[in-house]
């Protein structure tokens, strides 16, 4: 593994109008890593998550990923560097295709990712003989995967 990780968070404190929802948080994680945030409900998880995507922005402290500080880029330019997450309660599009919600995680300008994308998410579930199904009428645990799919 590299010496330098690949996402770096320091010192971040993130806010909610005068709420403070993280103060301090200090996180690296290496490339090939699989790092797990653990938490009660409110811990600021989620909060951490949307922070390190760009909404909302972190108020103090930093973030850099593969050496470049997103810390107050725009969450539209952060996607463009990968960066994605799979939110909870699946949030696909139901009245979309599988193919089509795929096309929403690969964004306008990154379609050229869209075959390794619909590569990945093929492990998960027989996505090419469902391309032409709509979202919604999947199984609760096949929109979860076509979700983890499409970020």
């Amino acid at each position: 593994m590299s010496a330098e990780p690949l996402l770096k968070v320091q010192g971040v404190e993130t806010y909610y109008g005068n709420i403070r929802a993280l103060s301090g948080v200090d996180v690296e994680v290496r490339q090939g890593e699989i790092v797990s945030l653990i938490g009660a409900n409110g811990a600021g998880k989620s909060t951490l998550m949307m922070t390190i995507c760009g909404s909302p922005q972190a108020r103090t402290g930093t973030i850099t990923f593969d050496g470049t500080d997103i810390t107050k880029m725009p969450t539209h330019l952060i996607a463009r560097r990968r960066i994605a997450q799979s939110p909870e309660g699946r949030r696909i599009f139901p009245r979309m295709t599988v193919l089509e919600n795929l096309q929403m995680g690969a964004g306008l300008d990154n379609l050229k990712h869209l075959t390794r994308t619909w590569r990945r998410s093929s492990r998960c579930f027989p996505s090419k003989e469902r391309q032409s199904q709509r979202g919604g009428t999947l199984s609760g645990g096949e929109q979860q995967m076509l979700s983890i799919g499409r970020a």
